[in-house]
């Protein structure tokens, strides 16, 4: 269960699996208790007389707490991503990590981006998703090795998930691996997996001030992708807003304007992964 955003459940956990591999792993739905349980007391125990004189001193605890278990999770996490990161370099395999909020095209530029540069570097691919071997399916068509998370009630994918699963795709040396997160804005951008470069993909029916809605997440990034500019004549929308918006946050963003579909922009994008592959 993720403390800091209340996602997932202790009985819930992730399911890592190959394409073809049988999941018999059910994900069933949150069991919630008649009872919430608040500092060690229940409210069906305990009948609350309030008056005048009565203080709520407790509410503070209660943020107190949280802030604990919050903290004591992401830096469990951040130790969790420094084993991957030292693994990655010692087999010298550049990680990147795809992040993006849910149908910005993220599946489809990784498969675009795959099927072109799968002869001239060696890719390993790990696919986070609540449910489904849907996307791990059509890379695995590609003919790449890959490995599907699937993460049940959970929001995005943590540094023990992505050790888990290189595991078991057993990378080679000198290498590049593509960790595609679940879609989602929100919490990826809190956990750290060991990457190289975060990437950041947007497209162009999002909306121009996505950057300052969620900024935590372009904050976090190297990268910033803004797909499906073939719709740009059918969508009012400025590309430059979404980069001012985008730079307001992240002053060091470095952009990629790209088609997956049409293939518009992604010879860029081929140059910049190539230059900083090691």
């Amino acid at each position: 269960m993720c403390g800091t955003c209340g996602c997932g459940t202790e009985n819930n956990g992730p399911t890592i699996s190959k394409p073809g591999e049988e999941n018999h792993h059910h994900h069933n739905g949150h069991s919630h208790d008649e009872q919430h349980h608040h500092g060690g007391h229940s409210h069906d125990q305990h009948h609350h007389h309030h008056n005048d004189s009565h203080s709520h001193s407790h509410d503070h605890d209660h943020k107190h707490k949280v802030l604990e278990i919050e903290q004591d999770i992401l830096q469990n996490n951040q130790l969790l991503a420094a084993r991957n990161r030292g693994y990655f370099e010692a087999k010298n395999i550049f990680a990147l990590n795809l992040v993006s909020s849910p149908g910005s095209g993220k599946t489809t530029l990784l498969e675009r981006t795959l099927a072109d540069l799968k002869t001239e570097i060696p890719f390993y691919v790990v696919e986070g998703d609540q449910q489904t071997l849907n996307d791990a399916n059509r890379i695995a068509a590609l003919d790449v090795p890959v490995i599907q998370i699937n993460t049940g009630k959970g929001c995005h994918l943590e540094s023990d998930m992505v050790y888990e699963a290189v595991k078991k795709l057993n990378l080679k040396d000198n290498s590049v691996l593509m960790i595609e997160n679940v879609g989602n804005l929100v919490c990826p951008s809190m956990f750290d997996l060991g990457e190289n470069k975060r990437v950041v993909i947007i497209s162009t029916t999002e909306g121009e001030d996505k950057p300052i809605k969620y900024p935590d997440m372009f904050f976090t990034s190297d990268i910033c992708i803004i797909n499906k500019i073939d719709l740009l004549p059918y969508v009012n929308i400025n590309v430059e807003s979404i980069k001012k918006y985008a730079l307001q946050v992240n002053p060091k963003l470095l952009f990629f304007e790209v088609s997956a579909t049409t293939g518009e922009g992604m010879e860029a994008w081929y140059a910049w992964l190539k230059e900083n592959i090691v």
